[in-house]
């Protein structure tokens, strides 16, 4: 009886395998570019577009379109309660984003009243941002967590009025004809050196009342949440994938 075994998807005897070369199985071109890491942890690489590098806001416009109404104070961007979300000019799909964000220390309040925004990819998938520290909440709705979708897998978050990091990966919804889903989004979110989500496929948009659901769409700009909270943000940068 001859025995098979499958290499690269066909199915081969041994005695075929036999005679094989190492070079038949090596391959040259395409040849990957060539990307230059950033200098220290969390630096953006060389192909990186900066988004926010601490100076000013001319990668981004509110939700009307205009001029954003946030702050910008000694290389820190900060929410300007009531001023609104604010979005990139630029349009993304998939994608590699590093933003860092503080909430501040709080006063009376607690759950969803403290330390909120929102990182939402191509404006409708949430990640929350939120002050995690000591503060209770429905935990689709923590810090870590794809809002109102899934918890995150632990609570990494360090103190209120300290930088967090955050490290997300994402594979954007794919539409065919029709505006038909033919695959949907899925992420993986790395908090201050933590997985929080690992390659989670996301039901559809973020929704506070209501379930998710796809609507076809194409790339769409990166949006940060005005939620009444004056969170803080630095070091914002994103990469094509």
């Amino acid at each position: 009886m001859k025995v098979k075994i499958i290499v690269c998807g066909l199915f081969i005897t041994f005695a075929a395998l036999a005679q094989w070369t190492p070079q038949q199985t090596e391959w040259y071109y395409p040849v990957p570019a060539k990307v230059i890491p950033g200098k220290t942890p969390g630096s953006a690489p060389s192909d990186a577009i900066i988004l926010f590098d601490g100076t000013d806001l001319s990668k981004w416009v509110n939700e009307k379109g205009e001029k954003p109404g946030w702050n910008v104070t000694d290389g820190v961007l900060s929410v300007k309660p009531g001023a609104g979300g604010m979005m990139t000019k630029e349009h993304f799909g998939d994608c590699q984003l590093h933003i860092e964000f503080k909430s501040p220390a709080p006063e009376k309040y607690n759950g969803q009243d403290r330390g909120n925004s929102g990182i939402f990819l191509m404006s409708r998938y949430e990640v929350q941002v939120l002050d995690g520290d000591n503060n209770d909440t429905y935990v689709n709705g923590m810090v870590g967590s794809i809002y109102k979708q899934t918890a995150p897998l632990f609570n990494a978050y360090t103190k209120n009025d300290e930088w967090q990091v955050y490290d997300i990966y994402w594979k954007a919804p794919k539409f065919g004809t029709g505006g038909e889903l033919e695959s949907p989004a899925m992420i993986t979110v790395v908090l201050n050196g933590i997985l929080v989500q690992n390659n989670y496929i996301l039901k559809g948009n973020t929704p506070y009342i209501g379930l998710p659901e796809y609507n076809a769409h194409g790339r769409l700009p990166l949006m940060l949440q005005d939620h009444g909270t004056a969170v803080s943000f630095r070091n914002i940068w994103i990469r094509n994938l």
